[in-house]
């Protein structure tokens, strides 16, 4: 029985090793993308923090240094709010191009793939009519050792 082998299997190893590496840059990217989300939730609750603690500042005895140090922890919080969207932004833009670099690796694993199965049927066909042509040779050797 003859051992199907693809030509082009190399090819067909590369591509799956890198199918992996653009798995796990697209995991990182989405890691990324988490750890920026997350720092974005802490800000955004620092600074809620700082609000809820210039209402109570508000209240009572009034300390006028307290209240302006307050306000401008509110507004570095705020400024470092937006440059933490911008961060969260960049990361979802990474994010997309991994997931696009990783979609087309895969496009180009699947056709190889494709390519593969059709060689290996273009594999079985040629070998069933192996087959066959050795049958009929063995029985036409058979009919014709009967007829002498």
């Amino acid at each position: 029985m003859a051992k199907f082998v693809y030509r082009m299997q190399s090819i067909l190893d590369i591509k799956y090793k890198l199918e992996e590496q653009e798995k796990i840059a697209y995991s990182i990217a989405s890691q990324r993308l988490a750890q920026e989300n997350e720092k974005l939730k802490q800000l955004m609750a620092r600074r809620i923090g700082y609000e809820k603690k210039a209402e109570e500042l508000a209240v009572g005895i009034i300390n006028v240094l307290k209240i302006r140090e307050n306000k401008r922890a509110i507004d570095t919080m705020k400024s470092l709010i937006r440059e933490q969207i911008m961060q969260v932004h960049a990361a979802e833009k990474n994010l997309e191009l991994a997931r696009k670099r990783l979609n087309a690796v895969m496009i180009e694993r699947k056709s190889h793939e494709k390519l593969r199965e059709k060689a290996f049927e273009q594999f079985k066909v040629e070998l069933a009519a192996a087959e066959a042509k050795e049958i009929d040779q063995l029985v036409s050797f058979t009919w014709h050792d009967r007829t002498e």
